[in-house]
């Protein structure tokens, strides 16, 4: 029988024998072919130096499932399961997924043939079952090798670390880096934070470890931080959780971190570490107990506000007042992290790419958030055509109902598309169409489902837009209601502002707020002090009619 044939081979290290042995398996695999002449051979996918427990690290391994999925061959052969995955979930699920597109997989040495085995995926699961658990004891014996390293104070990494240089095995010490390191821990044992040090390091041109002018803050507290640089290493920082997802995660406590003494040269003493320590612990107690507002994931405003320059904001306190008690502001984050323009411009720092919005005060939210309310409810026609449509169509339906009726039309229409596929798929594993005829039917059907399920998915969307814009006008219009329309002095439900407000763009001289009824955008610009502002909206989010009737741009 003529087949097309694609070869997959894998070595799991980078280790010369290794490699030896993947030209053995190459060899090995044109000894196949050579014995079967009826074999077209399409491309060999090698995957070199790639650990095998999963199957999205293999780029080969991912190119050979997108020429399968393609109609390129119809058969693949490898040499073993172990070769193929060492996951049992991979291995079963990706011979199923080339199975329903009419690919067989071929294990020479365990003798398995996908399609024609009647137990094929029996001893497929058997195979692959002892393959995870060999996988599993791989896993083991390096968490065991580790250990001996741990103990003879191995450095892992690729050796980037500021103040040394990776010779060999060994760290140097490189005087120039070594320099920066030792002015980081002089400044912040003289009272420098972190962003002081930052700003002092961009005055006086030290560069980072990579080259950069510009210093972060908290690479800053990572170097405070890091024992390494009083010659500690302590390793299990982060760990493995699941040696088949080999992810790694930052290790909170979950394993026990080892401690040893480095045969590096350190470039701080112990004692001015522990200095340094208890010194930054005593400022994160104090952090903590003080009272900076609600967070990003729970004050309302910030899950709203988006700066032009693309940053979220962050919620401090202003200032106190007899009157208002604590005042709340809002500052871009990324001039939280980097300096606003002014503290960057008074340090002789560079301003060119910062952000330049500029700090404001909570209140001018809520004054905002109240004008266009009332905004709304001055067109008293507006507010009945929009309670006439919720009872009329919107509450009875709940969402577009021409809509929903073609979602269904489509979902089933693609179901139908669907059945038809898997009948071809079931036709050509019995042979009783032609690979040619298959692979054209197949293209023309995942053609038409691809383009049913981009009108399904505008379809769904237009759904959600409705299904917001309605929850926005009902709990409006409940908050009018309840209110009899007068909110002088009322403070706005973050119901209302979470269904009504959709985001508030922050610019430099004005406020974009893009609302969920009828996608509207109002631009607002808030002028004066709390006791006496003026305020002024529009509905062109370019241009602000501002007290005196003038447009500002």
């Amino acid at each position: 029988m003529n087949r097309t044939v694609a070869i997959y081979a894998r070595v799991s290290t980078e280790h010369e024998a290794q490699l030896s042995a993947l030209e053995n398996q190459v060899q090995y695999y044109d000894n196949i072919l050579a014995a079967h002449p009826e074999w077209k051979l399409y491309k060999q996918y090698i995957d070199e130096g790639i650990t095998g427990t999963s199957v999205n690290k293999r780029k080969s391994f991912m190119e050979m499932m997108r020429d399968a999925q393609d109609g390129c061959f119809d058969l693949i052969v490898t040499r073993e399961v172990s070769r193929f995955a060492r996951n049992t979930v991979d291995t079963l699920q990706e011979t199923r997924k080339l199975r329903r597109i009419g690919v067989e997989v071929y294990f020479t040495e365990d003798n398995i043939w996908t399609m024609n085995d009647e137990d094929g995926e029996l001893r497929l699961t058997i195979m692959a079952t002892l393959a995870q658990n060999e996988s599993k004891k791989t896993s083991i014996r390096v968490k065991a090798g580790q250990r001996i390293s741990f103990q003879n104070g191995v450095f892992y990494g690729n050796g980037n670390i500021l103040g040394y240089n990776r010779v060999g095995k060994d760290l140097i010490i490189n005087p120039e880096q070594a320099e920066t390191v030792r002015m980081i821990f002089d400044l912040y044992l003289q009272g420098n934070g972190s962003r002081k040090i930052a700003y002092e390091l961009e005055r006086r041109g030290r560069l980072t470890s990579r080259g950069c002018t510009h210093w972060d803050p908290a690479n800053i507290s990572h170097i405070l931080r890091n024992p390494f640089y009083s010659g500690t290493i302590v390793y299990r920082k982060a760990y493995t959780p699941d040696y088949l997802e080999q992810k790694a995660k930052i290790n909170k406590g979950e394993v026990e971190n080892i401690v040893v003494e480095g045969k590096h040269q350190p470039i701080i003493t112990k004692e001015e570490f522990e200095i340094v320590q208890k010194r930054m612990d005593s400022h994160s107690v104090q952090a903590k107990e003080r009272s900076y507002g609600h967070g990003v994931s729970d004050n309302i405003w910030c899950k709203k506000l988006k700066c032009s320059c693309g940053s979220n904001f962050n919620r401090k306190a202003w200032s106190k007042s007899d009157v208002y008690g604590t005042v709340y502001g809002y500052q871009c984050y990324s001039q939280k992290k980097n300096g606003s323009i002014a503290t960057r411009r008074r340090r002789g720092l560079s301003t060119e790419g910062y952000c330049d919005s500029p700090m404001f005060q909570e209140w001018k939210l809520e004054l905002m958030i109240k004008k266009i309310l009332e905004f709304f409810w001055e067109d008293k026609k507006k507010i009945l055509n929009i309670a006439n449509k919720l009872l009329e169509k919107d509450l009875k339906d709940g969402y577009d109902s021409e809509a929903v009726d073609k979602e269904k039309r489509l979902t089933g229409k693609l179901n139908n598309v669907n059945a038809k596929l898997d009948n071809l798929i079931e036709m050509r594993i019995n042979d009783d169409i032609t690979r040619e005829f298959f692979l054209k039917r197949k293209s023309e059907l995942e053609a038409e489902a691809e383009a049913i399920k981009k009108q399904i998915d505008d379809v769904v969307n237009i759904i959600k837009a409705s299904e917001t814009d309605i929850q926005s006008k009902v709990e409006m219009l409940r908050f009018a209601l309840e209110n009899n329309f007068e909110i002088a002095g009322t403070e706005i439900p973050e119901s209302v502002i979470e269904t009504l407000v959709q985001e508030v763009e922050v610019r430099q001289d004005r406020f974009i707020w893009k609302l969920n009824i009828n996608q509207e955008e109002l631009s607002c610009l808030v002028e004066g002090k709390r006791e006496n502002a003026t305020f002024t909206i529009d509905k062109n989010p370019d241009q602000v009619v501002n007290s005196t009737g003038c447009y500002q741009r």
